[in-house]
């Protein structure tokens, strides 16, 4: 299957060769000979001992998540609209773990110090990579991961890579958080490959050649807790008056804004406008279709990028998009797995942003909302687990059926399942916060400030 090829790269260009050694390269212990990611793992321990403790205690590692509202959230436990659930198909899911084996989060070893993995975060030559299909697991050696298919997957050389550890960075962070949801852009829309190395006019705080932010100058972390989620609540810990001052306009009638108005909403004007397009629309139900060779049907569009996949159905890829806008107060709900669902009441909101103009507590952000058609049990009125990824009889990437693939999946998570697969149509919401423009590309006032300008659809505003 291609998803076992899917893996993690960095994308970052090595250090000039007039660059002074890395510092870790002096130490013996990293000269050895590595075969796996845990081997280098206890190497690291001897000296940064609190590491990995340290690292057990945060969302990245545990993928799981209460919210204010008493919610179970988590990579672990949502079903969301876009590959839909992780809990059968942690295989090729956990090669964006900060971990080695997750296999099966029922199995996996959540205390184990030695299954951290220091390397994806702090990676600085560009050469690691964790093959998807592996659960999280790297390859030392060049493996031919589907016998008789000839691709071949390259071997790392653990030691070299172990020498060369530093800070995070743009490209570390980006490894996984550019290609979430299965590829480049896909999920986020202000998260792409093209933040690597931008210039001023996509970031003005990222610009390669200017301010040059790692991910986190902002997402200051302590004890590698990183803040920052969209699962808890949002505007407390990370805001742009962190750095700048409440009133930083020398205008007293744009300051005003700042009590309702997100600074985001001004300073991003669209989003997805470094070259990669992001997915808007996901239409599972019409996956399933196969090429005169018997293989999943794959359309592409006049620039290259995939418009349908017969193991995913159809896509709408967009660039330079105009934010939606709602009220947003921090406060994210999710429907989860067992939620009954209604569909005569509309889409079904994977992830609702909660707001309102008379809160006292809300101000009008910016968000991506995507929309998909995914797969429910009409019977039981519920959200459908889909064990996607693998090479067995029940997989919808190996088999493209439905029925046996849900099954599966709603057995791995204990819920009921009736036999029946409809498709139901969804919207999830995302905050708009990266790709923040110079601020002579703010938005002008008559943006906003005219009868079909951008707040049309947001309640209580008025165009005057």
């Amino acid at each position: 299957m291609a998803v076992l090829l899917l893996g993690v790269a960095h994308a970052q260009a090595p250090a000039k060769s007039s660059a002074a050694p890395p510092l870790h390269a002096r130490f013996k212990i990293l000269k050895q000979d590595f075969r796996s990611g845990p081997e280098v793992t206890r190497a690291c321990l001897t000296c940064h001992k609190e590491s990995a403790r340290q690292i057990h205690k945060t969302q990245h590692w545990k993928w799981e998540y209460v919210n204010p509202a008493g919610q179970l959230l988590g990579k672990r436990h949502v079903v969301n609209n876009f590959c839909t659930s992780t809990a059968t198909n942690l295989g090729a899911c956990a090669s964006c773990h900060v971990g080695y084996g997750m296999k099966d989060a029922k199995t996996f070893d959540f205390t184990s110090e030695a299954n951290v993995d220091c390397l994806v975060c702090h990676d600085t030559t560009g050469r690691y990579a964790k093959p998807g299909g592996l659960a999280g697991h790297v390859l030392t050696q060049d493996t031919e991961l589907l016998p008789g298919s000839g691709k071949v997957v390259k071997g790392i050389n653990l030691s070299s890579i172990a020498q060369a550890v530093g800070r995070s960075s743009r490209a570390s962070c980006g490894s996984c958080h550019f290609l979430g949801g299965g590829g480049d852009g896909v999920k986020h829309g202000d998260m792409d490959s093209s933040l690597e190395a931008p210039d001023a006019a996509l970031d003005v705080h990222m610009d390669a050649k200017g301010l040059n932010f790692s991910c986190a100058s902002c997402h200051r972390t302590s004890n590698h807790d990183v803040p920052g989620s969209r699962y808890g609540p949002m505007g407390v810990t990370l805001t742009c008056t962190n750095c700048h001052s409440e009133a930083p306009h020398a205008s007293k009638d744009i300051n005003r804004h700042n009590a309702k108005i997100a600074c985001q909403t001004c300073h991003i004007p669209t989003f997805a406008r470094g070259g990669v397009p992001t997915k808007m629309v996901w239409d599972w139900s019409t996956a399933g279709q196969r090429g005169a060779d018997g293989k999943p049907l794959v359309r592409r569009n006049a620039e290259g990028y995939e418009v349908y996949n017969g193991m995913k159905g159809d896509f709408t890829l967009a660039e330079n998009v105009v934010p939606e806008y709602a009220w947003f107060n921090g406060k994210v709900t999710y429907t989860l797995a067992r939620d009954k669902l209604d569909p005569k009441k509309g889409p079904v909101a994977i992830n609702r942003f909660e707001g309102s103009p008379t809160d006292g507590k809300s101000k009008i952000w910016p968000v991506k909302v995507f929309r998909a058609r995914q797969a429910w049990d009409p019977v039981n009125r519920t959200l459908a687990v889909t064990h996607l990824a693998g090479n067995d009889s029940t997989a919808y990437w190996t088999n493209l059926d439905w029925p046996k693939a849900v099954a599966t999946g709603m057995a791995a998570v204990g819920a009921p399942f009736s036999g029946q697969v409809g498709f139901i149509e969804t919207y999830s919401m995302w905050p708009i916060t990266h790709m923040v423009a110079p601020k002579a590309k703010a938005l002008a006032c008559e943006a906003c400030h005219a009868e079909n300008g951008r707040m049309k659809n947001v309640p209580g505003v008025s165009p005057e």
